[in-house]
């Protein structure tokens, strides 16, 4: 049995909008990308998990308890970020983390302090008036300062800087080595490729695939912006056969999904005096694994 545990999973809202049938498992000790476009129905599952909603129908299981029936003790050992952070306004960062500390009857604050100084948080502030990227960093504490052996995490690092996130992702990756299970949600490809094991999309509400992250990478289709010397060379190295997008002046971009090879041997011959590579969204990734069919 996984540690976390989704079965059959249904919940209809009408019109096509919930979950449906949904089906996966997640072992002890990995870290499980859910993706999926905005409104698949990655926070319909994840709420479910976390014991906020009842299933129509199937089960969620965490830790070999029931999501539902356990829910208090669910909420209170599990780590969560939620997608739509909500706060006691009135409290400034380090009350309302005290707040939850007590809640979970945490006896030390060390690892809260460690996250703070990690994540450069300045949680003396009422939380009314920090930003969202402030309030993210708050979500993340309260998630990780207990050391929670689940964390389940929705969109977290929506609202951080570049900087953040990459601090992100390496606590991730420390929390991994340490055995933790994790389910995260994101829509930043850089997260899943550097801290998943599996991952599973969600589209309109069911599950369409399920696989380890390698093979959603030898999916990914990446573009290659070649900048070449003069637009008469640019014109000659488009034209060497390889799938070219786009020609702006001395600039070609080339897609390229399992021939980089060809790409680097081709450029071996032409005067290229740079190579950009665009930072690519997971919609497009999407794209290409539905093979363009966004219904």
């Amino acid at each position: 049995m996984g540690v976390c545990e989704v079965v059959e999973l249904t919940r209809d809202y009408g019109r096509g909008r919930g979950v449906f049938d949904v089906s996966f498992s997640i072992t002890g000790g990995e870290v499980f990308g859910f993706l999926g476009p905005n409104g698949a129905g990655k926070t319909t599952t994840i709420r479910h998990l976390m014991g906020f909603l009842k299933p129509e129908k199937g089960r969620c299981s965490m830790l070999g308890k029931d999501c539902w029936k356990y829910r208090a003790e669910i909420q209170k050992n599990v780590g969560y970020i939620p997608g739509e952070m909500v706060f006691f306004d009135d409290m400034t960062g380090m009350e309302f983390l005290n707040f939850m500390a007590t809640y979970r009857n945490t006896k030390s604050n060390s690892r809260a302090k460690e996250l703070i100084y990690r994540f450069e948080l300045d949680a003396r502030s009422k939380i009314k008036k920090m930003s969202k990227g402030t309030k993210q960093k708050v979500g993340i504490v309260a998630a990780f300062m207990h050391d929670p052996q689940v964390l389940i995490l929705d969109e977290p690092t929506s609202g951080l800087d570049p900087l953040m996130q990459s601090r992100f992702i390496e606590l991730v990756t420390e929390e991994k080595a340490r055995g933790k299970t994790i389910l995260m949600s994101s829509h930043i490809f850089e997260e899943v490729e550097r801290t998943c094991d599996r991952v599973a999309i969600i589209k309109n509400g069911k599950l369409v695939a399920t696989d380890n992250v390698n093979a959603l990478k030898a999916a990914q289709e990446k573009k290659y912006i070649v900048t070449l010397e003069s637009e008469e060379a640019a014109a000659a190295f488009a034209a060497e056969g390889l799938r070219v997008s786009d020609i702006t002046g001395t600039q070609v971009t080339v897609i390229v999904q399992s021939n980089l090879g060809e790409l680097v041997s081709v450029m071996n011959r032409y005067p290229v005096t740079d190579l950009t590579v665009p930072n690519q969204s997971l919609e497009e990734i999407f794209m290409q694994y539905f093979g363009g069919d966004r219904e």
